[in-house]
């Protein structure tokens, strides 16, 4: 007997976004308070997204001094600190936001020199 075999439409899918570039992205951005730094990392960040991911971005702000439990609940040591949540893998960028071409490649939106 012959075994079938299983696709993978989920992972089918998933790859062929990716290869069309219309994979949307889910952001969150930790800020403490609306002090300088928080303030450039929030205008960096959005324009990444207005200009590398026009209609493909949500990006969600949280200041960690209003909701500290959704801090502590993605162990949030240090702000500014940007999450790619989707899609994966997860990644992590800790800082103002300035080094656009790290973002960028971190976000796989560029390849790595």
């Amino acid at each position: 007997m012959k075994q079938k075999k299983i696709r993978d439409s989920a992972g089918e899918f998933e790859k062929t976004l990716r290869k069309t570039g219309k994979e949307k992205y889910f952001l969150r951005l930790y800020v403490a308070g609306m002090t300088t730094k928080s303030k450039r990392a929030i205008q960096s960040i959005k324009q990444i997204c207005e200009e590398h991911l026009k209609d493909r971005c949500e990006l969600e702000v949280i200041d960690v001094f209003r909701h500290p439990v959704l801090a502590k609940g993605e162990q949030i040591i240090a702000t500014p600190t940007l999450l790619k949540k989707v899609p994966l893998p997860l990644r992590r960028f800790i800082g103002d936001m300035a080094e656009t071409e790290r973002i960028l490649v971190g976000l796989d939106l560029r390849p790595k020199d």
